[in-house]
């Protein structure tokens, strides 16, 4: 027995009634998240232009597009909503640190249109995809930023949708060993292209990646089947030091939730909540911002994150500098936070030289171990200190409350729903593990919906 086959033979028992009610509520907990993130990416340029290139592919209108009112075929359906789900940095956070949902949940929503999958379904097919890429990040034992030589998603990603695409194709063991070989054919995704569109691609293409390996698997294709085993597999490929029986781990209670996600409330990456965090508690300090003379960031080794001059709203989500001062300046950190214009306007560009950054060896690195310290100096003379040792909601901590997630949702979903339709969407996803197959596809159409209109196709 290889930990390929077993694993696969695993999941392929696992059913509905295996996952249980705290991974069935957390579960849905993301598709709500997961969706109305989704809707509001679909507004980005980035995701416009892959729109435009998809449609002009053309392909049997088979799925939603979110946001976006339109269907293109499944996996291509799969590859444009999970970039729009992740285009904005802003679904849920996992440990170690992945982009889980947007990489899995495109491909099991696509999917569920065609099979007309219920509720259940769809959940369950989450949560496996889910928790073998949470064992397959911790198998790596690259739970540091400064350990990846690849963006984490972009890796396990394929891994998750394929398994999740197969629990709703009805994949048996062998088949899935197949699907989850050619799967890991498509693994990779460049850590270069943070701060770029193309790091959307990363989860976007995951996606479309690990559905296609099930389709595919379900026709007869095959791959090598003990892809996690083999000499110059996934593992040896990928993470040579890791730990490959950690996959064996599969199960309840699940990972969705022990340790569980992170509902994030600021777009931008993960590692910059802290610093935000301790300078929003600055600013309620504060009388004047532009009374600071001096601000000081010691965090964990995070270079990637390094960027005390970003060029745009897209860069300037991976930047611990412009974070801090937009939440020093603001008191506040929300979409219109990244923006080309609020980057270059004055008051930011008058503070970024200000803040000094250290990042200390001495500091834990894995999100839920880190911490940083925030000083700033006024010229009143006073100097402010603040420690965060986690963003709202993170781990060992109280989650966020349904309150401030339902703003979150309602915030993403205003620009695209009326009030009305608003209220409806929030309706069926809290309902959404009791929903037959036509309510699933009530929810996905109503989050197809689109105010205002894709703009005509950018031709080649």
């Amino acid at each position: 027995m290889t930990v390929t086959s077993d694993l696969c033979q695993r999941i392929v028992e696992t059913g509905s009634a295996d996952i249980g009610p705290a991974a069935m509520g957390a579960a849905r907990r993301l598709v709500l998240d997961g969706l109305a993130v989704a809707v509001a990416g679909a507004r980005e340029d980035a995701v416009g232009i892959l729109a435009d290139h998809h449609r002009s592919q053309g392909s049997r209108p088979a799925a939603t597009v979110l946001g976006l009112d339109f269907k293109v075929g499944t996996v291509p359906a799969a590859a444009l909503n999970g970039a729009a789900m992740h285009v904005l940095d802003f679904e849920p956070m996992w440990s170690p640190a992945n982009h889980a949902l947007s990489t899995t949940l495109p491909a099991v929503l696509a999917l569920a249109e065609v099979t007309e999958a219920s509720g259940a379904d769809v959940l369950t097919a989450l949560v496996k995809g889910t928790d073998v890429q949470g064992w397959a990040r911790h198998a790596s034992r690259q739970w540091q930023a400064e350990d990846l030589a690849f963006h984490p998603p972009g890796v396990v990603g394929p891994i998750g949708a394929a398994v999740a695409a197969g629990h709703l194709l009805g994949l048996d063991a062998p088949a899935l060993r197949h699907a989850v070989g050619i799967a890991a054919s498509r693994s990779g995704g460049l850590l270069a292209n943070v701060g770029t569109m193309t790091k959307a691609t990363h989860c976007g293409e995951a996606a479309a990646s690990g559905l296609e390996a099930a389709l595919l698997a379900a026709r007869g294709f095959t791959a090598h089947p003990d892809i996690f085993d083999a000499p110059r597999g996934l593992a040896d490929a990928f993470f040579p030091q890791g730990v490959v029986a950690d996959l064996l781990r599969f199960g309840p209670p699940f990972r969705v939730v022990e340790p569980g996600y992170v509902i994030k409330l600021f777009p931008c990456q993960f590692g910059t909540h802290f610093g935000i965090t301790a300078a929003l508690s600055v600013h309620d300090q504060v009388r004047e911002p532009g009374l600071i003379t001096a601000a000081r960031l010691t965090t964990p080794v995070m270079s990637y994150v390094d960027r005390p001059n970003p060029a745009t709203g897209m860069a300037g989500k991976f930047s611990l500098q412009y974070t801090v001062a937009a939440a020093l300046l603001d008191g506040s950190v929300g979409r219109s936070t990244f923006t080309d214009e609020r980057v270059r306007q004055p008051d930011v560009q008058a503070l970024l030289p200000k803040i000094e950054l250290t990042m200390s060896p001495d500091i834990p690195g894995r999100f839920e171990d880190m911490h940083v310290l925030l000083e700033v100096d006024t010229a009143e003379g006073r100097a402010i200190r603040e420690r965060c040792d986690g963003p709202p909601g993170t781990w060992g901590s109280a989650p966020i409350s349904d309150a401030d997630h339902l703003g979150k949702v309602r915030d993403c979903l205003g620009g695209a729903l009326s009030d009305e339709d608003v209220e409806r969407f929030v309706d069926l996803a809290d309902r959404f593990d009791e929903l037959p197959s036509d309510g699933v596809r009530q929810l996905i159409e109503l989050a197809g919906r689109a105010r205002p209109s894709l703009p005509e196709a950018r031709g080649l």
